[in-house]
């Protein structure tokens, strides 16, 4: 299973392929489910969410592709911010390794603001001055909107939310049998 990416990244540690963080497009021939993951850094459920995501990939690996999808809720002040962030990160070659730090640490996010995510790009040994940038000069807003304005379009309302098989399924009212029912309809499409 690859988390998919927009810019190639080579093999991270922790096994995923990442190709590109957001894609809309359908899964290659190869590879017949596609689950997108519709996430923001900020939220505690996303978090929480990491450990159904490393259970699918797991459980599927190269028989389906695992894409992660921008969905910054107003509700939290530096989703938006961080979601470029993540973009930022994939541009210099650590995207997933990024969300994972971002994501362990919620509530330091919500203490600190915009400034935490350059610390952890300085963390992982990201360039933190071209990180600050990044987010001064918005170069991956579009990128952002893009998944947001298709988040909503599908009817996305909150993080995490899951579309597998073209279903969604809605784990920020509540996880609990999200990964059952997640495993159901991809063990029906995979056969």
């Amino acid at each position: 299973m690859e988390l998919r990416r927009r810019s190639r990244l080579g093999r991270v540690p922790g096994g995923w392929d990442t190709v590109r963080m957001t894609d809309s497009s359908p899964a290659s021939p190869a590879v017949p489910l596609v689950i997108d993951v519709w996430c923001e850094l900020q939220c505690p459920d996303c978090r929480t969410a990491l450990d159904d995501v490393r259970a699918l990939r797991a459980r599927y690996g190269d028989r389906a592709e695992l894409r992660l999808r921008h969905f910054p809720l107003e509700k939290h002040k530096h989703a938006f911010a961080a979601a470029q962030a993540a973009e930022e990160a994939l541009a210099q070659g650590k995207g997933w390794e990024y969300v994972e730090a971002v994501l362990g640490r919620v509530e330091e996010l919500d203490r600190k603001g915009e400034p935490f995510l350059v610390e952890v790009a300085g963390e992982l040994g990201l360039d933190a001055e071209e990180f600050d940038t990044a987010l001064v000069d918005g170069r991956h807003i579009l990128i952002v909107d893009a998944d947001q304005a298709e988040g909503k379009a599908i009817g996305v309302t909150g993080t995490p939310t899951y579309v597998v098989d073209g279903e969604r399924l809605d784990g920020g009212k509540s996880q609990d049998g999200l990964r059952e029912r997640i495993v159901e309809i991809a063990d029906r499409v995979l056969g």
